[in-house]
Formats: structure tokens, C-alpha cells, sequence
């Protein structure tokens, strides 16, 4: 399992909700994994789209490109309100899945807007599972509003 987190929210991301560009209750979600060399760990890229993401990992060992389908949601608590996604996981098959980051991203609009990054190891270092084994990220409250 890894959660080494906190969330890192894209600047643009904010600006972006602003402008109602994003429907956090009604939109898709999706979650990539990228590598060490990525642009996307910088909650100040120019674009934050999908599109501008670099060093995605690429389809194979159990990974597809685009990433994985997430369910999103509201969690209440007293004085609070969390978005938060499912926990998600990619079993690695005919090799090694090594990462440093997930990035959650917007999968409705066209331009596929990022929302943040999450480091899979504070340390940071890359995070590698090996064949048949499974890498299980804790998305835990992507941010939260009080």
C-alpha cells in the first residue's frame, strides 16, 4: 500500500474550479502513474492538462496509459467536506511497475484537467512492485474544505 502523501493541488486546478471548468460531483476521474523525470510534480505547470503531462508510465507490466477509472465523492464531517476518490491498484504482470507519483486528473472535458499529485514514497524515491504483486495507492481525502 502506498500513501505517502499529502495531496499537492495544481494551482491552475483552482483557478479552473473557478471558472466552473471542472464539476467535481458530476465529472470522471481518472488516476496515472508517472515517473521520476515527470514535469508533473510541480503544483505550478503553465497547462494543468493531462496532455502536458510528461513521463507517464506507458502500457505495459500491468499499467495502462491514461490510467485507471476512479469513483469520486463528498465525505461530510462535522465542520468539514472532504472530495475524495476509491483506492486504487494496478497488479503488475510480466515485470516491474516502478513510480514516484499518482496524478488525478479530470476525464470528462476535453482538455482533461489535472487536480493534484500525491508522491507514492515521502522519501521521495521511486516506489517497484515486482511481477505478480500489486501497488495499491490510498487516495484518502485529495483535499478538504472547512
Amino acid at each position: 500500500m502506498a500513501a505517502a502523501g499529502p495531496w499537492v493541488i495544481y494551482n491552475e486546478f483552482k483557478e479552473n474550479l473557478g471558472k466552473k471548468l471542472i464539476d467535481l460531483s458530476a465529472d470522471s476521474f481518472k488516476a496515472i502513474l508517472v515517473a521520476s523525470t515527470s514535469n508533473a510534480m510541480s503544483a505550478t505547470l503553465a497547462t494543468a492538462t493531462y496532455a502536458t503531462v510528461t513521463n507517464e508510465l506507458t502500457t505495459a507490466n500491468g499499467y495502462t496509459a491514461g490510467g485507471a477509472s476512479v469513483t469520486s465523492s463528498w465525505i461530510r464531517s462535522t465542520g468539514t467536506v472532504a472530495f475524495d476518490t476509491q483506492d486504487i491498484s494496478w497488479t503488475a504482470s510480466g515485470g516491474t511497475i516502478t513510480a514516484r507519483a499518482v496524478v488525478l486528473y479530470d476525464n470528462t472535458p476535453a482538455t482533461k484537467y489535472l487536480v493534484g499529485y500525491m508522491l507514492l514514497d515521502s522519501t521521495p524515491q521511486d516506489v517497484s512492485i515486482s511481477d505478480t504483486n500489486t501497488l495499491t495507492i490510498n487516495i484518502a481525502n485529495v483535499f478538504t474544505l472547512s
